[in-house]
C-alpha cells in the first residue's frame, strides 16, 4: 500500500503539468526502491480502483487521451530542439570562465511545445560568476535582433564554490535529476558529488552521462588570464551589485515577463537564479493540494477495493 501512495505521488506531480508518464518514468521518480513486478501489480490495483488510467501505455490521473497525443507531439519537437541545444551549449561553453553547461527546464524532460525556450544551467569558475554571466547576457541581447533570444535562456548560474543547491524539495530534486549535463565533465562530476540529496527523493536514478571535456580556446585563456588579476575580483563584485540592484527594482515594480510570470532573481556571490518564491512555492502548494486530494480518494477506494476482493474470494 505504501508503494501505491508513492506511485500516486509521482502521478500527482506530473499531472500538474498535464504530462502522462510511462511505467519506466514512474519507477524512476518513486520515493522508494521497487521491483518492476511490484510496480506492475500496484499499478494494476490502482487502475482497478479507477484512480489511475492507462492510455496507450501512459499513466495519468486524468482520463484524457488528448494528453498522450500532446505529449507525443511535444516529445518529437523536443528531440529536434535538443540537437540545436547541444550545438548552442558547445558555443556557450567557450565563453570566459564557463566551466559547465547543461540543459534544464522542460527541454531536459524531453518536452517542447510550440513556444518552447531552451533553458541552460551554467557553472562558472569560482568568484567569476558575474563576469561570465554579464558577457553571456550581453551576447543574448544581440540575439533579440534575429529573434532567437528564446534559444539562449541562461537562467541559473552557480560557481565552483557554490555547487550545492540550497533549496531542497521535490521540485528542485526533479530539476536536478532531469538536468542534462552537456559540456564540462570534471565540473559536473563535482556538482553531482556535492548534490547527493536528490537521491533521498528519487533513489531509483541511473548515473548521468557527460560529454568529454572540451579544450579552452586561446581567446578564452587570454581573457581569463587578464581578469584573474586583482581588479577582476572587484569588477565581479561590482557586476553582482549592479545586477542585484536592477532586479530588485523589477521585483519592487512587480514586473512580468513575456509569459506573464513575475520577474525575480535571487543573487549571491556564488549563485544567480530565478527567485524560488515566484514559481517553486506555487508549484509545491499545488502539488501538496492535489496529492492530498488524490490520497483521500485512494483511502476511500482502497476500503471498497479490499471489500470487493474479499467478496470475490469468499464467493
Amino acid at each position: 500500500m505504501n508503494l501505491q501512495s508513492s506511485i500516486l505521488k509521482v502521478l500527482a506531480y506530473f499531472d500538474l503539468f498535464h504530462y502522462p508518464v510511462t511505467k519506466e518514468e514512474i519507477h524512476r521518480f518513486l520515493d522508494r526502491p521497487a521491483t518492476p513486478g511490484d510496480l506492475n501489480i500496484n499499478l494494476l490495483h490502482l487502475m482497478d480502483m479507477g484512480i489511475v488510467h492507462n492510455v496507450n501505455d501512459y499513466y495519468t490521473l486524468q482520463k484524457d487521451a488528448s494528453l498522450v497525443s500532446r505529449r507525443l507531439s511535444d516529445n518529437a519537437r523536443a528531440q529536434k530542439l535538443l540537437l540545436k541545444a547541444e550545438r548552442i551549449s558547445r558555443f556557450l561553453y567557450r565563453f570566459p570562465y564557463v566551466r559547465g553547461v547543461g540543459i534544464s527546464g522542460s527541454l531536459s524532460k524531453n518536452v517542447a511545445d510550440e513556444h518552447a525556450d531552451i533553458d541552460y544551467f551554467v557553472i562558472t569558475k569560482a568568484n567569476r560568476l558575474w563576469i561570465a554571466r554579464t558577457i553571456m547576457h550581453f551576447f543574448k541581447k544581440l540575439t533579440f535582433i534575429t529573434g532567437h533570444q528564446h534559444w539562449f535562456c541562461m537562467n541559473y548560474f552557480v560557481d565552483e564554490k557554490g555547487l550545492e543547491i540550497e533549496e531542497k524539495n521535490i521540485f528542485t530534486a526533479t530539476e536536478m535529476v532531469t538536468l542534462l549535463p552537456m559540456f564540462g565533465e570534471p565540473t559536473f562530476k563535482k556538482f553531482i558529488e556535492a548534490n547527493q540529496w536528490p537521491g533521498g527523493y528519487f533513489p531509483n536514478q541511473i548515473p548521468k552521462k557527460i560529454k568529454p571535456e572540451l579544450p579552452r580556446s586561446s581567446l578564452k585563456k587570454i581573457f581569463e588570464k587578464l581578469f584573474d588579476l586583482p581588479f577582476g575580483e572587484k569588477f565581479d563584485n561590482y557586476l553582482m551589485r549592479l545586477t542585484a540592484s536592477r532586479w530588485s527594482e523589477k521585483e519592487r515594480m512587480r514586473k512580468l515577463n513575456v509569459k506573464g510570470n513575475r520577474m525575480g532573481l535571487k543573487t549571491g556571490k556564488h549563485f544567480c537564479k530565478p527567485n524560488p518564491s515566484f514559481f517553486h512555492e506555487r508549484v509545491l502548494s499545488r502539488f501538496n493540494n492535489l496529492f492530498l486530494e488524490v490520497s483521500l480518494r485512494w483511502e476511500n477506494e482502497k476500503q471498497e477495493y479490499l471489500s470487493r476482493t474479499q467478496q470475490r474470494i469468499a464467493g
